[in-house]
């Protein structure tokens, strides 16, 4: 996995600790970890934000419940320094991923406030004073903000998402003119968060639908002139859970952090599909 998941080891939630000398335990047994002590206060406009966060974990809870927690952040802090602040000081279990913590790596997707974003990209100044954070929609729920990502990463691997070249091994690179180039090069973007897939109904209403991600990968490949596959791969999109099943809502593009035009993109694969131009 290409992102560290926070909280693994911490206690379930909910559980309580033991007085041993209530229960008769050596003297010596060790005692609770102690929380981190809070930070001392910022200097400046430091904003006090409600974060109401989806609690749940399967081994325990019979369903999932939001817990609300009280944390001072500066205007210029991200979400997901609001997290940390939650996780660090408050409650250990917390669980959600993060990993570079600079909109690069894709592991922080989260709902906020209702919108898919990148934790770590969103400004507090930019949020209300009282911010709901939830997983992604449409992945099965692994502890808190932590979802199950392999039917994601499984509908990615099906679109064949590298290159492929099967003709005589050249002496020398080879070469792309700067036009050739520009047809994928808004596709090279992506970074796998899976924002776009988890905004789209069409994959709401239907799990096996591949989604805009691997479409987006898909593209990448299918126009780069280089490659000797892209036939292979508008094979594997044309089905009824491939590329048609996108209803152009454009949620996805709404979503992409890195502002790929991700309808665009699936609809120039479409086209490629009925009219051959995936070379053009």
């Amino acid at each position: 996995m290409k992102a560290e998941t926070e909280g693994q080891g911490g206690a379930k939630r909910g559980s309580t600790t033991a007085d041993p000398s209530s229960a008769g335990a050596p003297a010596a047994q060790a005692a609770a970890p102690a929380r981190k002590p809070a930070p001392p206060p910022k200097a400046g406009g430091v904003k006090p934000v409600t974060v109401r966060v989806f609690r749940f974990n399967p081994d325990t809870d019979a369903a999932p419940t939001f817990a609300e927690f009280q944390v001072q952040v500066d205007p210029t802090d991200r979400v997901l320094d609001a997290l940390n602040a939650i996780k660090w000081y408050q409650d250990g279990t917390l669980t959600y991923r993060r990993s570079c913590a600079h909109g690069i790596c894709g592991s922080d997707a989260m709902r906020i406030n209702g919108v898919n974003r990148l934790a770590c990209k969103v400004l507090i100044r930019d949020v209300v004073e009282r911010v709901t954070v939830e997983p992604l929609m449409g992945f099965r729920v692994k502890k808190d903000l932590v979802v199950d990502m392999e039917p994601f990463f499984a509908q990615y691997r099906s679109v064949l998402p590298y290159f492929v070249n099967d003709g005589r091994t050249t002496e020398r690179e080879r070469l792309q003119s700067v036009d050739d180039r520009e047809k994928f090069d808004d596709t090279t973007k992506c970074i796998l968060c899976a924002a776009c897939t988890t905004s789209c109904p069409s994959f709401w209403a239907n799990e096996n639908f591949v989604g805009p991600a691997a479409i987006v990968n898909a593209h990448r490949f299918i126009f780069d002139s280089r490659d000797s596959a892209a036939g292979e791969r508008l094979s594997i999109l044309n089905d009824r859970e491939g590329v048609w099943r996108c209803r152009t809502i454009f949620n996805c593009t709404e979503a992409c952090p890195r502002e790929i035009r991700i309808t665009k993109a699936i609809g120039e694969v479409k086209k490629a599909i009925l009219y051959g131009t995936a070379r053009v």
